[in-house]
């Protein structure tokens, strides 16, 4: 916990410049945005503070790019190869990027190298193969029209125009990818705007975006604050959709933005996730799959298990297993050997998780282990489980986006789905049992948009993701991507059976 600047790898840091047209800009007042590593609280980089006419300029380029004759005619196994070139250089600098990554987030290098960055590189892969799969039907009508005629109609799949993606801080580098491997798969140009308090992965990908051959202006990188950076996106009249992934407040403003200009929208928003822990579970998987559904990642996962529900009978037996896996949890830098948990990302959230976990003691819960900060220095803070915990209590009922679980009992099997369903989210769920049978009828009963069975977290480019309720609209991965970045177009004929 003590380890210096001195004794991290030091990687290759991008110049932290705008990405516009190609090109790599200062920002339009060259202001700056320091870059703090949330294990050492030191600055170690600059990156570009955008302003709204940095937006503007990265929008027309994007635009600029969709309507031109290149674009338009590329062929999707082409977008495709573009995006299957990025795959082979991010797996060729993986090393590089992980420890950027590691750098700029704070996670262990080990849960960027083989999660982060293995997925970034799937998920190009996974993307580049659907630039060639669109298809549309063709339909035969039966018109009112009773004129002779013959009426067959076709459908395609246009890309949407110019997208606006906006990503949060705890998947930096995959997240930027989740939006710009399927807007280009699918023949649509973007505009990028990372955390301000992560963006040197995107950065780093700007780069090998450049090296790899895309077009001037097909993707573009504008980094800064939420506000101009952010909301300039929103309101720009040549952005035709948007897709983000962050807080449920920052995704309701984005929808009402949005809405004046009907701009399509994807969000990808909070969760409250229940991790359901049933008497008959092989408690050898799920006690440790309880307490890294929570505390994989420091707790700043949207799907994380925040809300541990346990049959009355087996609930110390598992509280105590979860504490006691919670306690033996290695703290520390990302390259300290077999560290697990890494630093939240920023003092805000230090303070946000201290504040909630201090509220609900003060209100009568009960700490079973955690509960303060992990280091003097560094953004670090305790795995922690937490009981007695009222369910109208703040630590019940809003994102904590930290490494802390709140645990309740199930007194009855028929009150799984009220106390499931007790949240205004809805993005995952899990469900830890040995009856087939329960599994799949309880999974039934809980609104979520993912519900694991004796597993948590397991993402998937193939699968389709996204919330239901204050989770989120819409949804990505998959072939709901096609949806999410492409609109339907009937094209309807009339035949002259006369003049054959």
């Amino acid at each position: 916990m003590t380890q210096s600047k001195h004794e991290f790898p030091i990687p290759s840091f991008p110049a932290g410049k705008l990405l516009i047209d190609g090109q790599w800009r200062d920002a339009q007042d060259n202001q700056t945005i320091d870059v703090v590593n949330p294990a050492t609280e030191q600055v170690y980089a600059q990156i570009a503070a955008g302003t709204k006419q940095d937006v503007d300029l990265a929008v027309q380029a994007a635009q600029t790019c969709f309507e031109s004759k290149a674009w338009q005619r590329m062929r999707p196994l082409d977008r495709g190869r573009l995006l299957e070139r990025l795959a082979l250089l991010v797996e060729e600098h993986a090393d590089e990027l992980a420890t950027l990554e590691a750098w700029d987030n704070g996670k262990p290098f080990a849960v960027a190298r083989h999660v982060d960055v293995q997925f970034t590189m799937d998920a190009l892969r996974y993307h580049a193969g659907w630039a060639s799969k669109m298809t549309g039907e063709y339909i035969t009508l039966s018109p009112f029209a009773n004129d002779g005629g013959i009426y067959r109609a076709y459908t395609e799949r246009r890309p949407v125009g110019v997208v606006a993606g906006i990503t949060p801080w705890n998947f930096p580098l995959g997240q930027a990818v989740q939006k710009i491997a399927p807007a280009i798969a699918f023949g649509c140009t973007i505009v990028l705007k990372p955390s301000e308090e992560t963006s040197m992965t995107a950065l780093r990908l700007g780069e090998l975006i450049c090296e790899a051959g895309f077009p001037d202006g097909a993707v573009n990188i504008v980094t800064g604050y939420g506000d101009p950076v952010g909301s300039s996106l929103v309101d720009h009249p040549m952005v035709r959709k948007i897709t983000f992934t962050g807080s449920t407040a920052t995704g309701q403003r984005i929808l009402a933005a949005a809405s004046g200009q009907m701009k399509r929208v994807t969000l990808e928003l909070g969760g409250k996730s229940p991790t359901v822990v049933l008497a008959d579970a092989d408690m050898e998987q799920a006690i440790p799959g309880a307490a890294m559904a929570i505390f994989a990642n420091t707790g700043q996962l949207c799907t994380a298990g925040s809300r541990l529900i346990v049959e009355e009978s087996v609930f110390d037996e598992v509280t105590t297993g979860v504490a006691e896996f919670a306690n033996n949890l290695s703290i520390g830098h990302a390259f300290t050997p077999d560290v697990m948990l890494g630093p939240l990302i920023s003092q805000r959230q230090l303070d946000k998780v201290s504040g909630m976990v201090s509220a609900g003691v003060d209100a009568g819960a009960q700490v079973l282990c955690g509960g303060g900060r992990a280091a003097n220095s560094g953004y670090f803070y305790q795995p922690t489980v937490v009981t007695n915990v009222a369910p109208e209590a703040q630590l019940n009922r809003e994102e904590i986006f930290g490494p802390v679980v709140i645990a309740s009992k199930l007194k009855a099997l028929d009150q799984l789905k009220a106390a499931a369903n007790d949240t205004e989210y809805g993005l995952g769920a899990s469900i830890w049992t040995s009856n087939i049978n329960k599994a799949h009828l309880l999974a039934d009963q809980i609104d979520a948009g993912t519900v694991w069975i004796n597993t948590h977290n397991i993402l998937d480019t193939a699968m389709p993701f996204g919330g239901m309720k204050m989770s989120g609209l819409g949804r990505e991965f998959g072939s709901e991507a096609i949806n999410a970045f492409t609109e339907p177009k009937a094209v309807c004929m009339r035949l002259d059976p006369n003049k054959i």
